[in-house]
């Protein structure tokens, strides 16, 4: 099969396609995946030049998110079938290989049926972005009906999903964005103020937009500073959650005196740790993220696509910033 080998850490060049043998025989409880798209992420950037989760995994084939059909099932599956289309997050972290290439072997728990609605390109490039922003804003924030919820970065991958679970949800919705492009988009997603932080300060305006009180949820995809100008505002018992390492110098006095719950999100545990109940509990995100994708109440938006051979142009793009939604691998 045709694949993308990451053989060294180092620029967008050492993403090689090669020519490797198929994926052997599969496990009792695992899914062979004819691949038709994967998507592109920033981890998959980082993991490129920093090196790899698991270190001793070299050549490696990277890749979270992948979209296809099912070509052969393990002797215990019973919840698919040969010719289930499917998306997923599993793989692309270095021990197990990912979805830059035409097969994959995945654990069958892990999967979920594609929403029907959904073309491959876009089902592959939604995984890690919706199980990142639900697992943020409801398994760590309880984010509830009518509350008020700031997401950083709402043209970006996370942020433009996070946006629309949060309407969904039934809550007020504020988001940051860098250009007037940006800003109309993030509208058309259903945000209810949007924020240019190249203008704006963006806790001041969350003050000015919560008349004082802060916002009950703040969701940080940024990091740095953008944490450090969130905590004035968010309300007393609020929460914060964020996908970035926490700031050495957080202002940790402040979220006590405030009793702001501080909670970090890492889609990727399940699959670094090994845990079967996380990898299952992602899969039922998607089923329900499914649901109302079919429904049209959630959109995945791919903003640009790319043959397999052409993925280190896809890693450019990213590294280069500026990205509307997310990017995609056609396989």
């Amino acid at each position: 099969m045709r694949a993308v080998l990451m053989t060294a850490t180092g620029d967008a060049d050492v993403l090689q396609l090669q020519n490797i043998p198929d994926p052997g025989d599969i496990g009792p409880d695992e899914l062979l995946i004819r691949l038709k798209a994967a998507g592109v992420n920033p981890i998959d950037t980082k993991l490129r030049r920093n090196g790899l989760y698991f270190a001793d995994a070299m050549p490696a084939i990277l890749g979270c998110d992948g979209a296809g059909v099912v070509e052969k099932i393990g002797e215990n599956i019973t919840d698919f079938s040969p010719g289930d289309d499917v998306y997923f997050c599993y793989g692309g972290l270095g021990k197990k290989a990912g979805n830059y290439a035409e097969y994959i072997v995945i654990p069958s728990l892990s999967a979920a049926k594609k929403p029907v609605g959904c073309d491959f390109v876009a089902a592959a490039a939604a995984p890690l972005v919706l199980i990142t922003a639900w697992e943020a804003l409801f398994d760590r924030a309880a984010m509830q009906s009518g509350q008020k919820v700031f997401i950083h970065a709402g043209a970006g991958g996370v942020g433009h999903v996070a946006v629309q679970l949060a309407k969904i949800a039934g809550c007020k919705v504020a988001t940051s964005v860098s250009s007037v492009e940006k800003a109309a988009f993030a509208r058309a997603l259903g945000a209810d103020c949007v924020i240019n932080y190249r203008q704006q300060n963006v806790g001041e305006a969350l003050l000015n937009w919560t008349h004082g009180n802060g916002v009950d949820i703040a969701f940080d995809t940024v990091g740095g500073d953008a944490f450090r100008q969130l905590i004035p505002a968010i309300r007393v018992y609020g929460d914060l959650v964020t996908i970035l390492q926490v700031p050495d110098d957080a202002d940790w006095k402040t979220l006590r005196l405030r009793n702001i719950r501080v909670s970090q999100e890492l889609m990727l545990s399940p699959m670094i740790l090994a845990l079967p109940e996380g990898l299952a509990h992602q899969a039922d995100i998607l089923r329900q993220c499914a649901v109302f994708m079919d429904a049209g109440k959630l959109s995945v938006h791919v903003s640009e696509q790319f043959p397999l051979a052409d993925v280190a142009e896809a890693h450019r793009k990213i590294e280069a910033g500026g990205i509307y939604g997310k990017l995609a691998l056609v396989i």
